[in-house]
């Protein structure tokens, strides 16, 4: 298949992409009597994060696109590292961006027992032996590209040595690092994958599952090929660093089947995306070092870290079909998730007003100790979310950048003598300018037009700004944390000679914690998402107490992504 028949078009526009038209291929040739299942195989080693969420989005997207089946299989080969704290958050991240793969939860180790019988198969056949050698000395010995390996000096044990050693090994006789079992392929492969590649190493730390029954673990190599076949497995979709691993997933699988069935592996490019991090080991790092406020700290690129700052998950599942699948490496603008979000949530969320830089704003010839409530539209792009209620009263608070003493040419908002009009409410005019004893602004006394309530002129008078504003006796104080890129270059993994932590951006939370919102938000509950007029969206925080409200910002209003895509 040429590179110009890659990502075609369906109908209705959706990206028809290769590893689709791979899979229509077999589908004519009858492959598999016709079935299509995949597989989403986390390592729980780790929070998942957005690059997950492209392949979880793909491998249970295709299922369903072929009225298939997607099994979710834990990869815990390493005790060492895996805890079982991952593999719920895992499952919840999974269910949460929406899909479910039924009864179909399985783990590698399910099949350590069938996994162990095939390593002492290969051994029977002479394809597999105990190996003495340190990992530096093994490391050292499988040559170059362009040197063919040297042969291991425990190359000729006996199959009876070997299967002796073996199960002594499984059996806990020897220390971690003092022997590993590997296949005998062939030490001279330009593959270097195939120069005798491990099969088992020795780790003596309980596996969350099946506790100390083992102290040998298998590869990842020796174990994903197998748990595909097993399990029926017709399509093996994994990223692109494997695809020199696929002769080798191949040849495993070509020892153990016995019919002709066999899963096929197809590789696509990973996700990179613009000053985020996608290492889980350098987000481990961030976690365990404090750098960040947990694996659900909303400036983190984990999904449990963007469902937290209020990421929705119809805007993930939008961005990783927007970005499509490719066998290219390449580095996508986190903007453009960003515009994802902003799309989704234009559509649904609730619109509220908040002032983050309160300003106070008394209106003098508006009456003491009254109360009125206006109408506000609680979403324009969808009218069946109706309207509510907004207090209104003589003290009022604005947002601090929405008034200027001495305003340039262009500055159209509040200033001595200039007229606004209050979203939803009346025209205002500032008569005069109230200051401490520092010089610094702290009120504004002005006057309102009764005429004008709901916002409107009946005499048709046009004024240039709108502003949005709160009732400062009805308002709701609330904490808001506005969070930025939590790096501050495009490529932080990029520079080998420095630490990727240099290039964490200091400004990446900024706490308010003194802001004020309209009442609506009083009965919200975690993860209810609001766009507060003019400012952005944002998502209420589990923080929150009853006596204290707090906000997460999620996005700015401000479309960059669609503004660069248009030049």
């Amino acid at each position: 298949m040429s590179e110009k028949d890659l990502n075609e078009k369906e109908e209705g526009g959706k990206t028809r992409n290769f590893i689709h038209q791979f899979i229509d291929e077999d589908l004519k040739q009858g492959k598999n009597a016709g079935r299509v299942h995949t597989r989403f195989p986390p390592e729980p080693n780790g929070y998942l994060h957005i690059g997950h969420a492209k392949s979880i989005c793909l491998n249970f997207g295709t299922a369903l696109k072929y009225d298939g089946l997607c099994n979710l299989r834990f990869d815990d080969t390493n005790p060492s590292k895996e805890d079982v704290e991952y593999v719920d958050s895992i499952k919840e991240d999974v269910h949460w961006l929406g899909f479910d793969w039924g009864d179909r939860e399985y783990y590698a180790s399910d099949y350590f027992d069938k996994l162990y019988e095939f390593a002492l198969k290969l051994i029977r056949e002479g394809k597999a032996y105990v190996d003495d050698q340190s990992a530096e000395e093994i490391s050292r010995q499988r040559g170059s590209v362009n040197v063919p390996g040297q042969l291991s000096p425990f190359r000729d044990r006996t199959i009876e040595e070997n299967l002796d050693l073996f199960t002594r090994m499984k059996n806990g006789e020897f220390d971690e690092g003092s022997k590993v079992l590997r296949a005998k392929i062939d030490m001279a492969s330009p593959n270097m994958l195939f120069r005798d590649p491990l099969l088992y190493r020795i780790i003596k730390t309980a596996h969350h599952r099946t506790g100390d029954k083992w102290c040998v673990y298998p590869m990842y190599d020796f174990a994903h090929g197998q748990c595909d076949y097993w399990e029926g497995i017709t399509h093996s979709i994994c990223t692109l660093e494997f695809e020199i691993h696929r002769p080798l997933y191949d040849w495993f699988v070509d020892q153990l089947m016995d019919s002709d069935y066999r899963p096929r592996q197809i590789e696509f490019a990973r996700l990179n995306l613009t000053y985020t991090m996608m290492s889980k080991r350098k987000l481990l790092e961030l976690v365990q070092k404090k750098y960040v406020k947990g694996w659900d700290d909303p400036r983190m690129p984990t999904i449990c870290g963007l469902r937290r700052r209020g990421y929705t998950p119809e805007a993930i599942r939008n961005f990783s079909e927007r970005i499509g699948i490719t066998k290219a490496d390449s580095v996508v603008d986190v903007a453009l998730l960003e515009y994802s979000i902003r799309e989704d949530l234009n559509k649904k969320a609730q619109r509220v007003m908040g002032v983050l830089n309160p300003l106070k704003v008394v209106i003098t010839n508006y009456p003491d100790n009254t109360v009125e409530d206006l109408d506000a539209i609680n979403n324009p792009e969808d009218e069946s979310m109706g309207s509510r209620k907004v207090p209104f009263s003589k003290v009022l608070y604005i947002e601090k950048d929405d008034f200027m003493e001495n305003p340039p040419h262009k500055f159209f908002r509040l200033s001595p003598g200039r007229e606004v009009r209050l979203r939803y409410a009346y025209f205002i005019t500032c008569q005069e300018v109230v200051k401490d004893e520092n010089g610094e602004i702290v009120e504004l006394h002005c006057t309102f037009d009764p005429a004008s309530r709901g916002g409107n002129s009946p005499d048709g008078r046009k004024v240039k700004s709108t502003i949005h504003w709160v009732s400062a006796e009805n308002a709701v104080e609330a904490e808001i944390r506005l969070y930025d890129r939590l790096f501050n270059v495009e490529d932080p993994s990029g520079d080998k000679d420095h630490d990727f932590k240099e290039y964490l951006n200091p400004d990446s939370l900024t706490v308010l914690p003194k802001c004020y919102i309209e009442p609506f938000v009083k009965n919200a509950k975690p993860f209810d998402k609001f766009q507060f007029e003019r400012l952005g969206y944002f998502c209420f925080d589990a923080d929150s107490t009853d006596g204290k409200l707090v906000f997460n910002k999620t996005v700015g209003l401000k479309d960059s992504w669609a503004k660069e895509k248009g030049k």
